[in-house]
């Protein structure tokens, strides 16, 4: 990698031609937060539905591995949350601390954590309706699927292409107000 001028702002590691280092840790932590949307609503949806089930008629009907299963579920759900929301509190408290450099590598770690806490949770929760439905190995079967599942798409499969491939070009810079225009004005 050839040496960088003291100059130059960009860092080299992921950066777009022209981009600022604050430049790409504002970008970072935009489309960090963007996920963290998606995946949060996701596991908000399940946590709301944990927290209900108690209220049920047929929840007296679990038996005590079920219903401790239940409390693991519901303790991964609430664990989860807290990590996925975790960021936007980060962010909240550091808010105009030029600490955004440490906000993206914390909230990227936590956005990771968070994932892995959202599979399990929703392996739990797929364990338990299995046990209520399927009672002995299959329902064991189905739940080690599910963890295999979201372990191999999230987590496996990514790493292993990070591992087999070679870096991605940056994207070339984007074309200026006069060529999108037909050319230079007249």
């Amino acid at each position: 990698m050839p040496a960088q001028d003291p100059g130059d702002q960009r860092t080299g590691d992921g950066d777009r031609p022209g981009e600022t280092e604050a430049e790409r840790d504002d970008r970072n932590l935009a489309e960090l937060l963007q996920e963290l949307r998606v995946a949060g609503l996701g596991i908000q949806v399940i946590f709301g539905y944990l927290l209900a089930l108690p209220f049920t008629s047929k929840f007296s009907a679990l038996g005590p591995g079920q219903r401790m299963l239940y409390v693991a579920t519901l303790v991964l759900a609430a664990v989860a949350t807290a990590l996925l929301v975790g960021p936007v509190a980060y962010h909240r408290v550091v808010f105009r601390r030029h600490l955004k450099r440490h906000l993206v590598g914390a909230a990227n770690v936590m956005a990771i954590l968070g994932l892995a806490t959202v599979g399990l949770t929703i392996s739990a929760a797929v364990l338990l309706v299995a046990s209520y439905v399927a009672h002995g190995a299959p329902a064991v079967i189905i739940g080690v699927f599910v963890v295999c599942l979201f372990a191999g798409v999230w987590f496996v499969y990514p790493l292993t292409r990070h591992w087999d491939s070679q870096p991605e070009p940056p994207d070339p810079p984007a074309p200026s107000q006069d060529r999108r225009a037909g050319g230079a004005a007249h």
